[in-house]
């Protein structure tokens, strides 16, 4: 009975292990099409009403449109003309919209390829926040490198990567680990630490 009932313990388990990440996808999905569904039905809405075209078709040409129209807008700003129209918008809506460069600026670092897109081209670090004499390390993002050699780091909380606190601090407490990636040192964090010894054991067997 007690193989019997750990067997089926195992199973139910696996089950979910295997059917719960697809479920959560699922409901993720559903939940971005219908949210991005009601963002554009007053887009929809018009052409549904003149045509008998299936809902799904409607929703799927105005998201082929906007996509188009951010292809046309990113390109003409690419003209000096557009850069010019570019920052008299910025300028204007700034003044009308303070939050606007805030979220303007937040988003640079996510989707930008320039200087300021930190996020975009950040790097996994070591860092003993204790001192150089402590062997305590953390896991960090370098998010800016200063003109002295100094660096930033941001320092994620787990379960929940997009909490921690920021430090400033001079290389010698900075280990650049250029051959982890963001992405997996992300899901070390996600996962409390799970992982992390698959993850860094190449790196410390070369020491």
């Amino acid at each position: 009975m007690t193989r019997f009932s750990h067997f089926i313990k195992t199973s139910v388990i696996g089950g979910l292990l295997v059917i719960s990440p697809i479920t959560i996808l699922y409901i993720a999905f559903r939940w971005a099409f219908l949210s991005l569904s009601e963002f554009i039905e007053p887009l929809t809405t018009p052409i549904t009403d003149r045509s008998s075209a299936p809902d799904l078709a409607v929703d799927a040409l105005v998201i082929a449109l906007l996509l188009f129209g951010c292809f046309v807008v990113g390109t003409a700003v690419t003209t000096g003309a557009g850069k010019w129209l570019h920052k008299r918008f910025d300028r204007t809506l700034a003044t009308l919209a303070p939050g606007y460069n805030l979220v303007k600026d937040i988003l640079h670092q996510f989707f930008g390829d320039g200087d300021g897109a930190a996020l975009n081209r950040a790097e996994v670090a070591w860092v003993k926040l204790f001192g150089v004499n402590v062997a305590t390390t953390v896991t960090a993002i370098v998010t800016s490198r200063h003109p002295n050699n100094d660096y930033t780091v941001f320092v994620p909380t787990g379960p929940n990567p997009t909490s921690g606190m920021i430090y400033h601090l001079p290389p010698e407490q900075v280990e650049i680990l250029t051959d982890v990636k963001v992405d997996d040192a992300m899901r070390t964090i996600i996962a409390c630490g799970a992982g992390s010894g698959d993850l860094f054991y190449p790196i410390i067997e070369r020491r």
